[in-house]
């Protein structure tokens, strides 16, 4: 029996060595040598059908081949199942089964061999391939000598092999699991959790009470590995803020309230006051830890001034404050102009804060000024001047107190009767009481009393004061001092020196009489002026537009308080005479001039003769060199002299020697530095004859209507052109420059003729022009005047007879046609005669 049943046993053919693909196999030199010299024998292994050969080695003789089909799918599955099953040693490498013979056991089973990975440190390969085939001998003895042994052995065996084939099912499961999850994609993920982002919003939103516990679930969303569903939950998280914050700052319980037993609404109000500001300081400190990472820098700095904007009344505005001013000097240009629209709003609507935030916000500012070393962007000042003050702070409180009227001292005398003890303690628990109520109504309403809003708006003036009062002291030890310093943000060494001249100019009004005269010096410092004529000035670090800025807030401090302090203004005077030829229009601001004109010459008194005749001089002299913006601010300055001053329209007589007070007055020196001294009444205005040729006709006009003064008496004005100041006459003309502007090719064109000229153009440096000789004399200078203004006349006597010749040739061409035409009438009538 025993031999029967071992002959129908079906003993399974090998399986097949794998493929392998042609790239992988390598052909050498002998195997190519081999194939060319039996090219004969070749189409027998070419005309091998291989198919038919892997049946014939796959079938198996005297058994149904569906059974056979059936045993080689059952112990493929065993192969796999105890692959699966089996610990994979790293170190343990399979020996491909074409590279080296398996060896079979007494089940049917091919085992291969695993040879142990090589590493750095073994140095001798061929030891590893000597102990490879000892083990292959030991495994071939091994098997020889089992062949003897007992079944019961071969029992145990059959059992110890079957075992492993039972494949737990929680080990599947974690299997298909985990391919389940690597099957999701990436955006499947995204959507899901937009959605759960949308649904929390919406459920907070709908109602904030029953649904406070939402902010945890969205404030553990915002800590997810995905970015954008970071930036989506912080959008969310802000728009809640936004909806649901009260328009009241919740206070801290204190332990007799925490002890006293509450109703269950009273309950529930604490927990959601409790968990509100317990997810709002916690998204403040994620937004903060956001602002440090390039990616969300943009989003965090945009909610956080959204917040600020939308409730600076509520808890933890120390921290939004904080940022916010931070970012005032950031680099990026977005994110600063948030930040600076944020304050900007915060100081415009102090309804919503009681002017509180206000203070702490102008606190930060002078603390981050004074820590930066007045190293900022000037954006950082420029929004203190949205700030707003009531114009009577500066007044005393002792005198609204003396006008309170006084009790009759007939009632006084009186004896009034003591209360008892009980009336008094009474009254005292009253007076508590409504103090209590007064304080939280306070607390709830943002209406302030005088007293506590002067009280608010003195602080806040005090931190502007001391900030703008450092920086000027900064800019004054710089400019002392050798040592240059570097700036990355706009202004030089000083950036925050313009922004600050400009809020001392606007808030003048409000500065003590104490400081005046400190002020004032430290301007005149700033503005370049030295009292010795003679000495050489200081290498100024400041530019023409802030020098002219020290001016202007001179005369406005000095006007502001009624022209009641005594200080010679002349120094200032003298530094603008000098500071107007040192503007150029490509480097200063145009506006600054236009306003210096204004202040110190449009706005003032009447001028001294001398001071107003050198000014007059200088300014035709300044509108024959720059644009017609700053041409026009200057003629109507000087308009504006020449009607005041009706001395100095003796400039506008056209004599070879000068004007009528040429002989009782020095020559003129345009290179004086002060205005006395330049005898500007010596010489004529023919600047203005140039001016009246102006391609601008408010130019030309404007001078036209200055020429014709000469020709009135000196009680009489011209017909003025306009009545606007030199600052809103440039704003005006410089705006319709602007919209006038060529289109984008014709800007081209011009930037192609540029090019090309250019390179013809050579710029001569200043040294080189120093050196150069450039005195010319008196009498060469009296001639090529005078055939100018030949060549001059010339051109106008040339205009006036090419009209003349116009005019007479059009009325030949007339005449010749009215002939024509009589002619040709005479012609019709005969014709008709005859007919």
């Amino acid at each position: 029996m025993g031999k029967s049943s071992k002959k129908n046993k079906v003993i399974l053919a090998p399986p097949l060595p794998p493929e392998v693909d042609d790239e992988d196999i390598i052909v050498s030199d002998e195997d190519v040598d081999f194939v060319e010299e039996n090219r004969e024998h070749v189409h027998l292994i070419t005309g091998l059908n291989r198919k038919a050969l892997d049946k014939v080695v796959t079938r198996v003789p005297d058994h149904d081949e569906d059974k056979v089909e059936l045993l080689y799918e059952e112990r493929e599955r065993k192969r796999r199942a105890a692959l699966a099953l089996k610990p994979k040693d790293d170190d343990d490498l399979e020996v491909d089964p074409v590279d080296a013979l398996p060896v079979k056991t007494l089940q049917g089973e091919l085992l291969y061999r695993t040879a142990k990975r090589a590493r750095s440190e073994d140095k001798a390969k061929g030891a590893e391939s000597k102990s490879d085939d000892k083990d292959a001998d030991a495994k071939q003895s091994s098997q020889k000598e089992c062949k003897g042994r007992s079944n019961k052995k071969e029992d145990s065996k059959l059992q110890n092999v079957q075992r492993p084939l039972e494949i737990p099912k929680e080990k599947l499961h974690s299997v298909v699991l985990e391919e389940v999850k690597e099957e999701l994609s990436a955006d499947e993920l995204f959507e899901k959790k937009k959605a759960q982002l949308a649904e929390l919003g919406m459920a907070m939103l709908e109602d904030p009470e029953s649904n406070i516990r939402s902010l945890n679930d969205l404030l553990i969303i915002c800590n997810d590995t995905d970015q954008r569903v970071v930036k989506l939950a912080i959008m969310s998280l802000l728009a809640v803020f936004r909806d649901i914050i009260p328009s009241y700052r919740i206070r801290q319980l204190t332990e007799k309230e925490l002890a006293v037993e509450v109703s269950k609404e009273v309950k529930k109000t604490r927990y959601y006051e409790y968990t509100l500001i317990r997810s709002y300081k916690a998204y403040l400190q994620k937004l903060i830890s956001l602002e440090k990472q390039p990616y969300f820098y943009l989003v965090a700095v945009r909610c956080l001034c959204s917040l600020l904007d939308a409730a600076p009344h509520f808890n933890h505005r120390e921290s939004l404050l904080a940022s916010v001013v931070k970012n005032l000097s950031s680099s990026n240009d977005v994110a600063r102009k948030l930040c600076s629209e944020a304050i900007r709003s915060l100081f415009r609507n102090e309804g919503k804060h009681r002017g509180e935030a206000t203070v702490e916000a102008v606190r930060l500012i002078s603390a981050s000024v004074k820590l930066n070393d007045c190293q900022l962007h000037p954006d950082v000042i420029e929004v203190c001047l949205s700030l707003k003050f009531d114009e009577d702070l500066g007044k005393d409180e002792s005198k609204e107190e003396k006008l309170k009227p006084k009790k009759n001292k007939r009632y006084q005398n009186r004896d009034v009767t003591k209360p008892s003890e009980k009336k008094k303690i009474k009254k005292e628990l009253l007076s508590k009481a409504r103090q209590e109520v007064h304080a939280d109504l306070r607390a709830v309403s943002f209406t302030l009393d005088p007293k506590e809003k002067k009280m608010i708006q003195r602080e806040t003036l005090a931190a502007l004061f001391e900030t703008y009062f450092r920086i000027l002291k900064h800019s004054m030890n710089t400019s002392n001092s050798r040592y240059k310093a570097t700036s990355v943000f706009p202004g030089g060494s000083h950036p925050l020196i313009a922004p600050c001249l400009e809020g001392l100019g606007k808030f003048s009004h409000l500065i003590d009489l104490d400081f005046m005269s400190e002020l004032i010096a430290c301007l005149k410092k700033l503005s370049g002026y030295t009292d010795h004529q003679g000495e050489i000035p200081p290498d100024n670090t400041l530019s023409v537009s802030e020098r002219l800025q020290c001016c202007i807030v001179a005369f406005k401090v000095w006007r502001s308080n009624l022209e009641a302090l005594n200080v010679d203004l002349q120094d200032f005077f003298v530094q603008f005479y000098n500071l107007i030829l040192e503007y150029r229009p490509d480097r200063d601001r145009g506006e600054v001039l236009a306003d210096a004109l204004k202040t110190l010459l449009w706005e003032g008194k009447q001028q001294d003769m001398l001071r107003a005749a050198a000014f007059i001089k200088r300014l035709a002299t300044f509108a024959l060199s720059f644009g017609s913006a700053e041409a026009i601010a200057a003629l109507i300055t000087l308009k504006h002299l020449l009607q005041k001053n009706t001395k100095c329209r003796n400039m506008l007589e056209n004599d070879a020697g000068g004007g009528s007070l040429s002989s009782l007055v020095a020559k003129y020196d345009p290179e004086a530095k002060d205005p006395y001294l330049s005898g500007a009444l010596a010489t004529v205005l023919w600047e203005l004859s140039l001016l009246q040729k102006h391609y601008d006709e408010t130019v030309s006009g404007m001078a036209s209507n200055i020429l014709s003064m000469a020709n009135l008496n000196a009680t009489q004005n011209p017909v003025q052109l306009s009545s606007s100041n030199p600052l809103e006459a440039y704003k005006d003309l410089s705006m319709g420059r602007e919209l006038s502007k060529p289109t984008h090719k014709v800007s081209q064109t011009l930037k192609c003729k540029r090019k090309r000229r250019s390179k013809e153009f050579v710029a001569l440096s200043p040294d080189v022009l120093e050196k150069a000789d450039c005195t010319v004399g008196e009498d060469e200078l009296r001639e090529k005047l005078q055939n100018h203004f030949v060549v001059l006349r010339g051109i106008s006597e040339n205009e006036r007879l090419r009209t003349e010749l116009n005019h007479a040739l059009s009325s030949i061409n007339m005449y010749k046609e009215y002939n024509k035409q009589k002619k040709e009438s005479k012609k019709s009538k005969k014709k008709v005669a005859k007919a």
